[in-house]
């Protein structure tokens, strides 16, 4: 079956027709069709010389944020207060971050400088928020997504330092509870956050709470 190919038009087929996930290709990085793409429970992800290519997977890997689990270490960790966690004060520098970050398995970042831009845009409206990890005044971890309300749909994170993520993610998991947050998109699968409860379900479940 070929791939839906997206035209000048703000709109998307639907993800039920996804073959192995993909929805569709091509279109733009406008803050319209990023808007809508996120209510439609898609995002795109794809490297700097490649086509835009929108994913929307089944199953679905997202965390609850009453099954985030802390380990004893990160107890001990937070409880030192070695970090500094801040919200929404420096997106351009997170984002830079999460693109320049060296990761295993990784020959080069799907964060292009088109993406760059357009996430900056959406931070602009309020719509693409920010969690900085300070150590001694310095960023050392971070990470950023869109808030959709009751629905978080992360898009990266980075450490400089060990803990600084785990830090950053955690407090932000609280936070977005306490303001009645009920499910945080991790899209796929990572070991990094199976470690803090992170789980597969099935899209049309994740769906729901997009829906509300």
């Amino acid at each position: 079956m070929p791939i839906y190919q997206l035209t000048d038009q703000i709109a998307f087929p639907p993800i039920e027709g996804a073959e192995e996930g993909i929805v569709a290709v091509g279109g733009d990085l406008s803050t319209e069709r990023l808007e809508l793409a996120y209510q439609s429970g898609i995002f795109p992800w794809f490297s700097e010389c490649d086509p835009i290519v929108w994913w929307s997977p089944d199953p679905r890997y997202v965390l609850y944020p009453e099954k985030l689990k802390v380990s004893k270490s990160m107890k001990q960790v937070l409880r030192k207060n070695d970090f500094r966690v801040t919200f929404n004060k420096d997106f351009e520098q997170v984002i830079d971050n999460c693109r320049k970050i060296v990761r295993e398995g990784q020959n080069d970042t799907w964060i292009t400088t088109g993406m760059k831009k357009a996430y900056i845009e959406l931070h602009k409206k309020g719509l693409a928020i920010s969690v900085e990890v300070w150590q001694n005044n310095e960023l050392v971890g971070g990470l950023y997504g869109i808030d959709m309300g009751n629905v978080f749909c992360g898009e990266s994170m980075f450490a400089k330092v060990s803990n600084a993520s785990k830090v950053g993610f955690i407090t932000f998991v609280k936070a977005f509870q306490k303001k009645g947050g009920e499910i945080i998109d991790c899209q796929v699968y990572t070991s990094h956050l199976a470690s803090l409860g992170a789980e597969e379900i099935d899209r049309e479940a994740f769906m729901t709470y997009l829906e509300k």
